[in-house]
């Protein structure tokens, strides 16, 4: 079968994807080559048409791909224009305003208040900001957090009483999204820029948030209404069951803000996450039941298309309007209007004509790791199932429609008609056994579970085709095997097909009719209830599901390609063809289990130590590495604590989101060492992801404290075969010629019953050749007055000093700093934390001692390498200030 919008999509995309490459994006820039690329694909598509007339098909089949290759590339190149002027980041970035202190700022309401476990957010257009007493226009979005208060009384505080629509003014002190500044670190300021978000900001006070005046009722608005209506229609219907109405909020309108992490967690390991994510499924499910009622009430075939599209994109508009639910009503909604002309589309070529609508609209959604997981699901389910089944499955599934009639044998090719002819011999025997009243029953019962059998069998192989397909990019996106997937999803995916339609039935009917949302709110919690417990069964099998490095680029490439030829021969059909499908098959199964299993060597640098202090915000994370490939992980900054009220709804944890996706940049599977210095949350909160995700030899603590975190560390380690050991004052570590040596802290009477100080910090020097590293974690000048009593100035010097405690004035006084007299100094701080780090009289002390200073907060992640002799020093943001740094700098440019 001819595929032409596959062939057009596929170019289109390759041209896109060329003009994103860096290496030649550079010379791709000029409106002069722009114009040339335009006026090429003009006379190409005019030479195609020449062609196809003079029946020189296959040319003009390549010339139209090389015009439609050098569209994508003009598509990408116009995407890529600068901000407007008036853009708040591009006026943030022209120093126009200054964010540090609160500023008033104007703006509309996008959509109703959305409740949070904690409180309320807001979505707010901004149409300007007030500085210097002059309004300055602005555009861009603002999201807002209200946490909920209470009053002297105790009473809650009332949250702004506003509405979508309204025009509004706050008073908030904003910021740009908080991002981690490593290599694979997720970033979240580009995700949230894909829903228009530019600054966050926390209201602090109701009083703070003004409204100007009233929106107009519109469609806009009523929708925005609608959908908060429903959303409170779900918690109201399983009020009783927090955790079904956290699903089912999630799975029925994409709002997954009260599904707790744990549960959230449970669902990745699984690998059905994306029955919380309003995407295709959902939208498919929905489609289907819609165009199948119309079929069933013998409508004409225009009606029910026209009424499907029409109830569908109702559906879109109240649920969570994200890129994946478009992608799969646009999907759905070209299926529906081949049906109107009497057309059934393939798949692959409805999928190609959505490909090429959605990058013309926004070429940059190549990039989007969700986007590329959606089409290569309908690659394989297109390409690879159901040609498949349409070969094995689907004849024999045909074959049981009216089995009983013996003149239909003719029909049906010779195995098949076989295959009747047995049927209608194996029942017969079937029936023979039971009473003559039951016998149609019996008749019906016996082909019926053949039915079921083949539509599960059909089921397991779409499962296990899609779990395959997909398994290379979910490894890139979130470094996770599920191997209770297919199962699981065999389980889930039929339940979700039931539970949206069911969902909405309940939720629409408890709008108008409480007594009837009631009633199928019922079996609803109960399959609700049911999920979740086989979710959490599965997820709490051991080894079943684990993290692993994503693969190299050159390997995902042979699994594509590989991918292609798999459908290719499919779709040919013929004997050497599916030789080689076959051939291709097993191959593109091994390179799964090559993915599966990682077995590719971490990147390092032979004969050289290696010390990167990692941007992991307002924390501590170290990671070293020996000339011989040791590795130590010093702290794993901290984790959020949860917000009021609701300790379970977890936000942004650095050992997940900058500490593993760091390691697993760099292709690391194990960690010889983790060290915690102190039982502080922004030091060891994110070591519990870090125990989880990676196999870890020792666990390194010094004091015992009465801290409950450190406590639960070690308990977690403990269950994962971690050893555990006090690694106190006097501890010396001989390591590939690389010496370390532990300043502090030195054993305490009271160990265990006080809470963790700063002063509890691991002090440790590590030196190679002539060069050292002295890593004081948060010890402040109490500690450092003893450290620098007990050793010689000899025995503290060093060439790199990570600053103590993120910078305070507290910590790296003025002795201190002269007895290590460092070349460089790295300060990790948080960037435009609460706290002030680094203060301005340490700053003040290092540059007065003349020592290089490179903070996280600014330069991100900072990278040092030592053969022993020379230090070379590089950053993810281009290192600032090179020219006064003594040791060699090299720029490193961030790669996401």
């Amino acid at each position: 079968m001819k595929l032409p919008a596959v062939a057009i999509a596929a170019a289109f995309a390759v041209g896109i994807a060329i003009g994103l490459s860096p290496a030649i994006a550079a010379h791709l820039s000029s409106r002069e080559l722009v114009v040339s690329l335009f006026i090429f694909a003009a006379l190409a598509l005019i030479a195609a048409a020449i062609l196809v007339w003079r029946e020189r098909v296959w040319f003009a089949g390549f010339v139209a791909v090389a015009c439609w290759m050098s569209l994508g590339i003009v598509g990408m190149l116009l995407s890529e224009q600068p901000q407007a002027s008036c853009n708040v980041i591009s006026v943030v970035q022209n120093h126009a305003i200054d964010l540090h202190s609160p500023l008033r700022w104007h703006g509309r309401l996008r959509d109703e208040p959305a409740r949070l476990p904690w409180g309320y957010g807001y979505e707010v257009a901004l149409s300007g900001v007030d500085y210097e007493e002059n309004f300055l226009p602005v555009s861009g979005g603002l999201r807002l957090s209200y946490s909920a208060q209470k009053d002297a009384g105790g009473n809650e505080v009332a949250a702004p009483e506003v509405h979508a629509g309204d025009e509004i003014t706050v008073i908030a002190a904003v910021r740009r999204p908080d991002i981690f500044r490593d290599e694979g670190a997720f970033d979240r300021r580009a995700f949230l820029a894909s829903q228009n978000i530019d600054l966050v900001a926390t209201l602090r006070s109701p009083e703070l948030m003004e409204r100007v005046s009233v929106a107009r009722l519109s469609p806009g608005t009523l929708i925005a209404r609608a959908r908060r209506r429903l959303r409170d229609e779900v918690d109201t219907l399983f009020a009783s069951r927090p955790d079904v109405a956290g699903v089912m909020r999630a799975m029925l309108l994409g709002d997954r803000s009260f599904v707790d992490r744990a549960e959230s967690i449970d669902f990745q390991r699984t690998g059905v996450f994306h029955v919380l994510v309003v995407a295709g499924l959902h939208v498919g499910a929905i489609a289907y039941l819609l165009f199948w009622l119309g079929r069933r009430l013998r409508l004409p075939t225009v009606p029910t298309a026209a009424t499907t599209l029409f109830l569908l994109f109702s559906y879109v508009m109240m649920v969570e309007q994200r890129a994946p639910v478009l992608r799969a009503a646009l999907m759905a909604g070209i299926v529906l209007v081949g049906s109107v002309f009497y057309r059934r589309l393939d798949l692959l070529n409805s999928a190609g004509i959505a490909l090429v609508i959605l990058l013309v609209a926004r070429p940059t959604s190549i990039m989007d790791s969700s986007f590329q997981l959606t089409f290569v699901a309908i690659a394989c389910i297109g390409g690879v199932s159901a040609p498949w089944l349409e070969e094995h499955i689907q004849p024999y599934v045909k074959a049981l429609r009216g089995w009983r009639e013996v003149r239909r044998d003719t029909a049906h090719p010779p195995p098949i008609a076989q295959f009747r002819i047995d049927l209608r011999t194996a029942v017969a025997w079937l029936v023979s056994k039971v009473p003559s009243r039951h016998l149609k029953s019996a008749e019906n019962l016996s082909v019926g579970s053949l039915w079921v059998l083949l539509r599960i069998v059909e089921l397991v192989a779409v499962t296990l085709v899609l779990q395959i397909g997909m398994q290379p990019l979910m490894t890139v996106s979130f470094h996770r095997v599920a191997l209770t997937a297919p199962v699981v999803n065999l389980l889930a995916v039929p339940m979700m097909g039931v539970m949206v339609p069911l969902g909405f039935a309940a939720v629409l009917s408890g709008t108008f009719f409480s007594a009837l949302g009631r009633i199928l709110a019922v079996p609803l919690g109960w399959m609700t209830a049911l999920l979740i417990a086989l979710v959490k069964y599965f997820s709490g099998l051991p080894r079943w599901s684990y993290r692993v490095p994503a693969p190299p680029q050159w390997l995902l490439i042979v699994f594509f390609c590989l991918l292609i030829i798999v459908i290719v021969a499919l779709r040919l059909g013929s004997r050497t063809s599916l030789w080689l499908g076959r051939v291709s098959s097993a191959s593109l199964l091994a390179v799964v289990l090559v993915i599966a299993t990682f077995p590719f060597a971490s990147q390092w640098q032979r004969g050289k130590m290696e010390l990167t202090v990692l941007d992991v915000g307002q924390g501590d994370s170290l990671f070293l590495v020996s000339p011989n490939g040791k590795t130590l992980l010093i702290d794993g900054g901290g984790a959020f604590g949860g917000f009021p009220g609701r300790p379970e709804h977890l936000a942004t944890d650095p050992g997940e989101e900058a500490v593993s996706t760091y390691l697993w940049s760099r292709g690391f599977k194990n960690i010889d060492v983790v060290a915690v210095t102190h039982g502080h949350q922004d030091h060891l909160g994110g070591l519990t992801a870090v125990l989880q995700n990676f196999k870890v030899g020792t666990l390194w603590v010094g004091r015992e404290v009465a801290g409950t975190a450190q406590q639960k560390l070690e308990e977690l380690a403990n269950s994962r075969g971690v050893t555990v050991a006090h690694e106190l004052r006097g501890e010396q570590f001989h390591w590939d010629g690389a010496e370390g040596r532990v300043l502090w802290p030195g054993a305490a009477s009271d160990t265990g019953t006080l809470p963790p100080k700063n002063n509890d910090s691991i002090v440790m020097r590590w030196e190679f050749g002539t060069r050292a590293f002295l890593l004081p974690g948060d010890a402040e000048k109490q500690a450092e007055r003893q450290i620098l009593a007990e050793n010689s100035a000899e025995n503290l010097q060093a060439d790199v000093l990570k600053i103590g405690h993120h910078g305070s004035k507290n910590s790296t006084t003025e002795d201190f700093l002269a007895a290590v007299h460092p070349r460089l100094a790295v300060i990790s701080s948080g960037e435009n934390n609460s706290y002030g780090h680094p203060s301005p009289e340490l700053l003040a002390r290092l540059e007065k001692a003349g020592v290089r200073t490179l903070r996280t907060d600014r330069d991100g992640a900072v990278h040092i390498l030592t053969d022993g002799s020379d230090l070379e020093v590089t950053c993810f943001v281009p290192c600032s200030e090179a020219a006064a740094n003594p040791a060699s700098v090299q720029a490193h440019a961030p790669e996401n």
